[in-house]
């Protein structure tokens, strides 16, 4: 299976976010990809962590998730929305969700993410707790590929890389690729972006694809970028290493993961 991630470097206009996506997923399947992966908040970088309170929609309704949905059917491609904003029950917090379309449109998964992520190093400070709402479930959708097999994909988002539980969690549930569009901040992606990717793939012999923010931003943060695809033997295999918009293309093997599993079971050894 082809799939596609998608880097950018998105601004504080939904609408110029959303004209740059539409492009880029064009871009994948003009080149055959069949799933295409965007990064964390593609559709608004605001220029106050405040400013995605305001373009919070109601699940199932919305311009983005619109956007989402008329996009996968246009172009008959499988679509995984890196995040947008969703509403919650909790006043001055929306939810940081990752919603997959199915190529007639439907949304066929969702995923709030759980770990919300609060830096501060003297210079940098940022905490995402103030405004987002924690999720509660992992969550996994299937998708039957043109090459006859079914992928079980599983949903996370940037900072849940450094908790390897959650996905430990989707391995258990039966995940052979796992998602992680992130925004990581130039710092932190500097010190760990890959090494934990790499990490997350070797134990759980599973795929990994991270499409990434990438770049200056207008509201003056930086971030890391990188979007790369790691094999369930801890080689990347893919990867943009430019700051800037790009798509990452690469071609999954289900049989080089039945093969991993095979030659080094650890899945079946767990104890705890």
């Amino acid at each position: 299976m082809k799939i596609a991630l998608l880097q950018m470097v998105s601004t504080p206009s939904r609408e110029t976010n959303l004209e740059h996506a539409r492009r880029l997923l064009g871009e994948a399947a003009a080149a055959g990809a069949e799933l295409a992966v965007l990064p964390e908040y593609f559709c608004l970088m605001g220029r106050r962590d405040t400013d995605k309170l305001a373009l919070g929609e109601d699940f199932g309704a919305g311009t983005v998730q619109g956007f989402l949905g008329d996009t996968a059917r246009a172009l008959g491609l499988w679509i995984v929305g890196g995040t947008l904003p969703l509403k919650s029950a909790e006043e001055g917090r929306i939810f940081n969700s990752s919603l997959a379309f199915a190529p007639d449109g439907a949304c066929v998964a969702r995923y709030d993410k759980i770990h919300l992520f609060y830096f501060s190093d003297g210079r940098e400070h940022h905490d995402e707790r103030r405004t987002v709402a924690s999720g509660a479930a992992p969550a996994v959708f299937d998708l039957p590929s043109r090459d006859g097999h079914r992928w079980r994909i599983g949903l996370t988002v940037c900072y849940d890389l450094r908790f390897p539980e959650l996905y430990r969690a989707l391995s258990r549930l039966g995940a052979e690729l796992l998602l992680v569009p992130s925004a990581f901040t130039h710092t932190t992606g500097a010190a760990h972006w890959e090494v934990l990717l790499r990490a997350r793939a070797i134990e759980n012999l599973a795929w990994v694809a991270a499409p990434a923010q990438g770049g200056s931003h207008e509201n003056g943060r930086r971030t890391w970028g990188q979007s790369l695809v790691v094999d369930p033997w801890g080689s990347v295999v893919a990867q943009q290493r430019a700051e800037g918009e790009g798509v990452v293309l690469f071609e999954l093997d289900a049989q080089q993961t039945a093969r991993c599993r095979a030659q080094l079971p650890t899945l079946s050894h767990r104890v705890l």
